[in-house]
């Protein structure tokens, strides 16, 4: 098994690079972050790999760090979700926004990407939420300090805590265009630092974070 390649980039084309290792040529299948991250050919670059072995192939895939790594490997463990419909799910969102969006149940982070339908993505929350309770939480998303899901220090918990208030201040938000996974974390610290907060206070204080 392959686990890692360190070698020149030769060239990236589409969903996928060439990796020449001292001479042999790898086609490794990445994400559109991953393929991102890579330098221009020729240069060193090392890439992370998950082989996957077949009747009649073998294929490499390519991260550009353990997260993404980890999240392609949790995918692939959802009926119905191969390794392409995994790497489109992960060139349309990074790992930490899938942990929110399976954290504030918001199918469209997933349906964002090729192949992905609402049915699907149903099933990918119902399937995942589960086990990414059990995932350390990201250190952060897009610069905005993660919520804690727990205030007892047992681990990350899917539940939420802060009932009919968290929910409805979502739907508000979303409906004036903000996306369910980005105010989730943002509304549920507020609720947790805001003792007794009404639905008005919290969307206001949300709004004016948000707009930043």
């Amino acid at each position: 098994m392959i686990g890692q390649l360190t070698g020149l980039v030769s060239h990236i084309e589409g969903d996928h690079c060439l990796i020449d290792v001292h001479g042999v040529g790898y086609v490794v299948s990445a994400s559109t972050h991953t393929l991102g991250q890579l330098p221009r050919p020729p240069e060193v670059a090392r890439l992370l790999v998950e082989t996957i072995v077949r009747e009649d192939a073998i294929q490499l895939f390519g991260f550009a760090d353990a997260d993404e790594q980890a999240w392609f490997r949790l995918l692939t463990t959802v009926q119905g979700v191969g390794v392409r419909v995994a790497l489109a799910i992960l060139s349309a969102s990074r790992p930490a926004l899938l942990w929110q969006a399976v954290q504030a149940e918001d199918k469209a982070v997933f349906t964002q990407a090729a192949g992905v339908g609402p049915r699907l993505a149903t099933r990918l929350l119902t399937e995942l939420k589960a086990k990414v309770a059990k995932m350390p939480a990201p250190a952060s998303l897009s610069g905005q300090p993660l919520a804690p899901m727990s205030h007892g220090g047992g681990g990350v918990s899917g539940a939420h805590p802060h009932g009919g208030v968290e929910q409805d201040a979502l739907m508000a938000l979303e409906g004036l265009g903000f996306k369910r996974a980005e105010a989730w974390p943002i509304v549920n610290r507020i609720i947790g630092e805001t003792e007794g907060a009404g639905l008005d206070v919290v969307i206001r204080l949300a709004l004016k974070e948000l707009a930043r």
